[in-house]
């Protein structure tokens, strides 16, 4: 099975950015933890604080793997691209989020990614991209 990870603008801060909302670890030490949790898979990383590059990784994934977890992070809130790029894929994503979405504000609580994903999962912090890849594991 092969997954991949793409990440959002300024999830390369992980560890440094508001370590109340989303822990101390970086996001690269996190992927060695996936990966060593999930040796059966096939996982890769994307990160990126383009919209455009983030789309474009969508498009080139997204008919030859088996799965996407995608946290776009602010992206969700504002880009109808990266909703028309899931949607012309054939791969399945899993929008995550590393907080609660709907406890922080207004303008979070709406997502363009939620109504052409898979599934959504939000709030358990890293541990979400765990359930995602679970998710994958269990179809």
């Amino acid at each position: 099975m092969k997954i991949i990870v793409i990440n959002g603008p300024n999830l390369n801060l992980l560890g440094k950015r508001e370590p109340e909302v989303y822990g101390n670890k970086t996001f690269e030490d996190y992927f060695t933890d996936l990966q060593f949790r999930f040796k059966e898979v096939q996982l890769e990383y994307f990160q990126s604080n383009i919209e455009g590059e983030l789309i474009e990784k969508i498009q080139d994934v997204g008919f030859s793997y088996d799965g996407i977890v995608l946290n776009a992070a602010a992206y969700t809130h504002t880009s109808i691209g990266i909703g028309d790029a899931i949607k012309a894929v054939t791969t399945p994503v899993i929008e995550v989020h590393i907080s609660n979405t709907h406890k922080r504000e207004e303008f979070r609580h709406i997502s363009y990614i939620s109504p052409v994903a898979r599934g959504v999962i939000l709030g358990f912090g890293l541990q979400s991209y765990d359930l995602a890849i679970q998710s994958f594991l269990q179809e």
